[in-house]
């Protein structure tokens, strides 16, 4: 008799949860050690919290020479460019410059940034200045100061790298629930699909929708969960590229396609292109499908999507 298994945990600075259906609590035990050894894995490669890192190595050489790095952290890097090209530059890994220097959503801000200083690090950021040779392997920073993070796309990365782990395992059900981007396969114990909540921004922990789906992902950014106050004004997290300010007019982007790699890195350019642009993006491209709320609780959809 198959049972669900769950197991929660901090993962990459963020809450993780891996789902298995097994017979044996021991299974998928194993399963779940494994999956998270994978993921611990992909973290030491992307992360900027570790001098030694692959991200790090890079960005120490911005603007003096190539680096060469693991072949699987250049293909993330190459996929990264593709997405750039696509979202015309609303998403870029090169942001890395205008991160917490300029703004710190983890404490209070009293004041805005300095225009010079945004305009001084928005010069760094341009996915067009890092460099790549697929014959050696290597990525290079063309300007000095730049910095690349992986933000954006590492934690829909990992989902989906742990998720292929869990099914050379043999699991043939799951979930890898990445703190609200998550990519699910098979089915429930009891046979039916997996069914899924759909984040209310004005209270997350309460679904405003929910949907039942198998062998899909699904990334939600919202802009409601971090902010700052600076003179009675909120400021969300979310930064525009091309401004080096936050964004405002949409509250929440929900995407759904096959790959979590993907639904995480679509869903930030899409809250930064607003209703109109974002919609009209998702609609080109197939089998991607999203939900926008925006600051007055509309909801949009793409084409394809019909709410139960």
């Amino acid at each position: 008799m198959k049972k669900e298994f769950r197991r929660a945990l901090r993962l990459m600075g963020n809450h993780f949860e891996l789902t298995v259906v097994e017979d044996a609590e021991d299974k998928a035990a194993a399963h779940i050690d494994a999956a998270i050894e994978e993921i611990q894995r992909i973290e030491k490669l992307l992360t900027t919290f570790n001098e030694d890192s692959q991200t790090n190595l890079i960005n120490r050489h911005a603007g003096i020479c190539p680096v060469k790095i693991d072949r699987e952290v250049y293909e993330l890097i190459e996929r990264s460019l593709r997405i750039s090209r696509l979202t015309d530059g609303y998403f870029d890994i090169s942001y890395g410059s205008i991160d917490k220097s300029l703004w710190n959503f983890d404490r209070g801000m009293p004041c805005l940034p300095d225009p010079k200083i945004v305009q001084q690090n928005l010069s760094l950021v341009n996915y067009n200045n890092i460099l790549l040779d697929p014959k050696k392997c290597t990525v290079y920073l063309v300007k000095r100061g730049m910095r690349i993070g992986f933000g954006g796309i590492g934690k829909g990365y990992a989902a989906e790298m742990g998720k292929r782990l869990l099914q050379q395992r043999g699991v043939e059900s799951g979930v890898v629930n990445a703190s609200g981007d998550l990519t699910v396969w098979g089915s429930q114990a009891d046979g039916k699909p997996w069914t899924i909540g759909i984040a209310n921004p004005e209270q997350s922990s309460l679904p405003f929708s929910y949907m039942n789906i198998t062998d899909t992902a699904i990334a939600t950014s919202g802009n409601y969960e971090k902010f700052v106050l600076i003179d009675g004004k909120k400021y969300s997290h979310t930064i525009n590229p091309k401004t080096g300010m936050p964004i405002n007019g949409v509250k929440s982007v929900t995407i759904i396609c096959p790959n979590a790699e993907i639904a995480d890195a679509l869903a930030t350019p899409v809250t930064i292109m607003g209703v109109q642009n974002g919609i009209a993006l998702i609609n080109q491209i197939q089998q991607v499908e999203c939900i926008i709320i925006d600051d007055d609780n509309n909801i949009f959809s793409s084409n394809k999507i019909n709410f139960k």
